[in-house]
């Protein structure tokens, strides 16, 4: 069945749902050069992301204080497990393959550039 993919614009740039299942996503991330995606992790979601363009560097680790910074180039691909802490931080403008459960809304932010992190009333 033809499916025509879902745009999101984010502040640093938009996400393409090309799949949208009951079992599994497929997006695209464009990012912008410079901006980045916040440091986050997903309580339920598993994801895996391929750099399809550009470079970026990319932040994993099991808490703040253990973080390692990967620089991933065209072409590489990193697997991002439950609970695992990250942020993406684009070099060059970058395409990014990601496929992951469907949890979408399963984002727990800790830092953002962009004031997306809730704060305590």
């Amino acid at each position: 069945m033809k499916h025509t993919p879902r745009r999101v614009d984010k502040p640093w740039g938009y996400e393409l749902i090309w799949a949208d299942t009951s079992d599994y996503v497929g997006k695209i991330l464009h990012i912008r050069a410079g901006e980045a995606l916040s440091l986050q992790y997903h309580e339920r979601k598993d994801e895996t992301i391929h750099l399809l363009s550009g470079e970026m560097r990319f932040s994993a680790g099991s808490s703040e204080a253990d973080l390692q910074d990967i620089d991933l180039k065209a072409g590489e691909s990193f697997h991002v497990s439950t609970g695992t802490l990250h942020r993406m931080v684009a070099i060059t403008d970058c395409d990014v393959l990601e496929a992951s459960t469907p949890h979408l809304d399963d984002v727990v932010r800790l830092e953002d550039r962009y004031g997306r992190v809730p704060t305590d009333a």
